[in-house]
């Protein structure tokens, strides 16, 4: 479920950045990096170890 999670955020961050490169201006930049944000930490997620109880 956790690798799920991850690909979800990575590519909700990826559909974001695209939104943010066709908006244009400052406001489309900051829109392409919380996107570009979101495609990192999705893929950090995904190399992080699991932690079992």
């Amino acid at each position: 479920m956790k690798n799920t999670t991850s690909w979800v955020v990575a590519c909700v961050g990826a559909v974001v950045a695209g939104v943010g490169t066709m908006v244009g201006g400052n406001l489309g930049a900051g829109i392409t990096g919380f996107g570009l944000a979101h495609i990192v930490l999705g893929i950090l997620d995904m190399f992080r170890p699991t932690v079992r109880q």
